[in-house]
């Protein structure tokens, strides 16, 4: 029991967690065997059934400190370029529940474009 304990303080030694709506992400401060420190960050998100009841899904990636520098490097790069090209503003179906997909418009439009203009008095 007391290697159980002593497992569950290495585990517990550092972590924060993000709730970003149905999603939660875990930083987690574990330490290896050898007492050296790694990171997990998990992704835990929250389903829903029609009958109320739910469940969560979650995924994990594991991060060692040889691949910090490089994983700050590329993870800065990916969320600067997501910035420059298309801004800090949000645009979703979830955040807007007017949006329109460009694609959902351009077949509308289509979609209107197809139909005759037909007047009763040809019937």
């Amino acid at each position: 029991m007391a290697e159980r304990a002593e497992r569950v303080e290495q585990e517990e030694i550092f972590s924060q967690v993000l709730r970003a709506g149905r999603r939660t992400y875990f930083f987690d401060v574990r330490a290896t065997k050898a007492d050296d420190y790694y990171l997990t960050v998990t992704e835990s998100k929250k389903f829903t059934h029609d009958d109320g009841s739910f469940h969560y899904q979650k995924h994990k990636i594991y991060l060692y400190k040889e691949d910090f520098t490089d994983f700050q490097e590329m993870l800065g790069k990916a969320t600067d370029y997501i910035l420059n090209e298309k801004g800090s503003e949000v645009i979703s179906e979830r955040h807007q529940k007017d949006f329109k997909k460009e694609e959902e418009t351009k077949d509308k439009v289509k979609s209107a474009e197809s139909f005759t203009d037909v007047s009763f008095d040809d019937i």
